[in-house]
């Protein structure tokens, strides 16, 4: 007997007055999808380590986790009938989502009623798993499962419904320090060499009350050098139609130092995502910080 994830399980017992029993196959022991399987009852919605009797037969799904072998060497499905998201996308994007909302795998896999192990195949591998599983996960994350397989990666954030009653407030300065200092994307806006307005977005860090970014010397970033500069850093939350943005304004210059160079290298959580030879790093020391949230009313 063999089975995939996602595969559903069927035992027809054959002792009188013991009712017939299915359940989704949510986690396996061996990569050759051999017994014994972690199989989650339709009946009573728990997880149990299963090792299927005569009794027992592997009904396929369309929709499989692990590849054997021979799948495993074959080179990937394009064209029209290719999934949405490439491989390994979705796992990426249920880590990524996981640590942001400071959740461990146990509880992101208590909360989504599935198998631990079953969770870290999802994360580590190419998955494809059932629309329970996945919809199931989506809730336990917050978010939905369009977002978990990237639907909406080309899309600008904003495109959900506004909140019924909404509350827009002013944010504190300490608040805006807390939220500029996680770190990520942001937007610069300086004056292009042909004298118009630009707005770049790029890869930054917060250190010691100062924002820097990575840049090379005639890219357009590198135009706020000398200038006072706008900085501008949001987040968007389109499922729950809630989020803040923070202003930062200040005067930007070259980082020079040695020592402040290679503290900023050593610290920094990402490399430019535009790729290529960016090593000039490029500060921006706030003398203004404002914000704003968007929130229910009741918050």
């Amino acid at each position: 007997m063999r089975a995939h994830l996602g595969d559903q399980l069927v035992i027809d017992s054959t002792k009188s007055g013991t009712a017939r029993r299915d359940g989704e196959i949510v986690g396996l022991h061996h990569t050759d999808g051999t017994p014994p399987y972690d199989v989650r009852w339709s009946d009573t919605d728990e997880v149990t380590l299963v090792f299927p009797g005569p009794d027992a037969h592997i009904h396929p799904l369309e929709h499989r986790g692990p590849p054997s072998q021979d799948e495993a060497e074959a080179p990937p499905v394009e064209g029209p009938s290719a999934g949405a998201s490439h491989a390994g996308d979705l796992g990426r994007r249920v880590a990524v989502e996981r640590r942001r909302q400071g959740l461990g795998r146990e509880e992101t896999a208590r909360r989504a009623r599935m198998s631990p192990d079953y969770l870290a195949y999802l994360e580590e591998h190419p998955a494809d798993p059932s629309v329970a599983a996945l919809i199931r996960l989506a809730d336990a994350l917050g978010t939905t499962t369009a977002a978990l397989l990237g639907g909406g990666a080309d899309l600008p954030p904003g495109q959900g419904h506004a909140l019924v009653h909404p509350r827009l407030r002013d944010l504190g300065e300490e608040e805006c320090r807390s939220l500029l200092s996680t770190h990520g994307v942001g937007r610069v806006a300086v004056s292009a060499s042909d004298g118009r307005p630009a707005v770049v977005p790029v890869n930054y860090e917060v250190v010691d009350d100062t924002i820097a970014f990575r840049t090379a010397p005639d890219s357009l970033p590198a135009a706020a050098v000398g200038t006072e500069v706008a900085f501008e850093v949001d987040r968007v939350d389109d499922a729950l139609g809630q989020g803040w943005s923070v202003l930062a304004v200040g005067f930007a210059s070259v980082v020079t130092a040695p020592d402040a160079v290679r503290r900023l290298s050593e610290r920094a959580h990402t490399t430019p995502w535009s790729g290529g030879e960016r090593e000039m790093w490029v500060s921006i020391r706030p003398t203004s910080l404002t914000g704003r949230r968007i929130t229910p009313a009741d918050r």
